[in-house]
C-alpha cells in the first residue's frame, strides 16, 4: 500500500469527497465504492465480437462480414481509435446498436482507490495515513 498517496488523497481531497469528515470506516468505504467511469485503452477483438447486434451483423453483405471477423481477430483493438471508430461507423452505419454496444465497453467502472492504483483499501491503512 502506498500509505503516502493514500495520505495526500485523505489530505488534499481533490474531488471534494469530503474526507476529513468522515471516520476511518467511511473514508475507506468511499475509496473502494466502484463510482468512477475511466477510457479503456484496448479492447479484445472478442471482445468487440461480443458486442456486436446479430442482427447488424446478418445484414451486412459477406464482405462486410469478412472485413468484420477479421477486425474481430484482432487480438488488441484501441477502442478510441479514429480509424477504428470509422471503420465500425462504416461497417454499421451511424446510429447502430453495434455502435452503441461498442461505445458502452469503452468505459469501465472502478473505484477511486483503483484509480490512484492503490488496490483496495483498508480502514488500517486509512489509519495509518492520517497519522
Amino acid at each position: 500500500m502506498d500509505i503516502a498517496a493514500l495520505a495526500s488523497e485523505l489530505t488534499v481531497d481533490p474531488l471534494g469527497r469530503g474526507y476529513s469528515g468522515m471516520s476511518n470506516a467511511e473514508a475507506t468505504a468511499s475509496l473502494n465504492t466502484v463510482n468512477r467511469d475511466v477510457d479503456v485503452t484496448s479492447i479484445t477483438g472478442d471482445r468487440i465480437f461480443a458486442a456486436t447486434d446479430s442482427a447488424e451483423f446478418i445484414a451486412l453483405s459477406d464482405i462486410k462480414k469478412q472485413l468484420w471477423l477479421s477486425f474481430c481477430g484482432r487480438s488488441e483493438v484501441d477502442p478510441f481509435g479514429t480509424s477504428n471508430v470509422a471503420f465500425v461507423t462504416w461497417l454499421f452505419g451511424g446510429g447502430s446498436t453495434t455502435g452503441s454496444n461498442l461505445a458502452g465497453v469503452r468505459q469501465q467502472s472502478i473505484s477511486r482507490a483503483q484509480e490512484l492504483g492503490l488496490g483496495i483499501v483498508r480502514e488500517g491503512d486509512v489509519e495509518r495515513a492520517r497519522v
